[in-house]
This record gives structure tokens, C-alpha cells and sequence, in this order.
């Protein structure tokens, strides 16, 4: 037996959009905390939250390289500071 739901598709979009977008900011929130926290590792009950913060160089050479020498691509190199927070699963293989 089917369900025949009387909401349109685009209804049902939007509301999961609404609820997607939600909890994106809820995300975004606990993510922040977890980064001023300064902690590396949160360790939970179901999981545990990993913060790893590195420095990546991005350039774009191509376009430097009709512009700049070598020495002066060099020179405008500027690292940034990435951030990535893992989950990890307890009790899964």
C-alpha cells in the first residue's frame, strides 16, 4: 500500500529546505563553540569531535605567470588558516 500525500512537491521542498536550512544554522552554531573552545578533541557518548586546524596556500599561477616572475609569485603567497572538524563514530567498524 502507498501513501498519497496531499502536500505539492513543492511544498515538500520547501519545508525540507526550511528544516535543511535549520539545522545548518543550528551546525554552523555548535561548530563555532566547538572553535572557541580551543579544545582539539570533545569526546561524547556516541561520538567524538575532532578540530584540526591547518594553513593551505592558494594561487592562482596561471595568471600570475603572465604578470610576476617565479621570485615575485613566491612573494605573494599568503597561507590561510583551514579548519576541519571530524566525527568519529563509536562502537562501528
Amino acid at each position: 500500500m502507498s501513501f498519497q500525500s496531499s502536500i505539492s512537491l513543492a511544498d515538500q521542498f520547501a519545508a525540507a529546505k526550511a528544516a535543511a536550512d535549520d539545522a545548518v544554522a543550528a551546525l554552523d552554531a555548535i561548530k563555532a563553540q566547538i572553535k572557541a573552545s580551543g579544545i582539539e578533541r570533545h569526546i561524547g557518548v556516541t561520538c567524538d569531535v575532532i578540530l584540526a586546524l591547518s594553513e593551505q596556500k592558494r594561487v592562482d599561477n596561471k595568471l600570475l605567470s603572465a604578470l610576476l616572475t617565479e621570485d615575485q609569485i613566491e612573494s605573494c603567497k599568503k597561507a590561510i588558516l583551514v579548519e576541519r572538524i571530524t566525527i568519529k563514530p563509536k562502537g562501528l567498524k
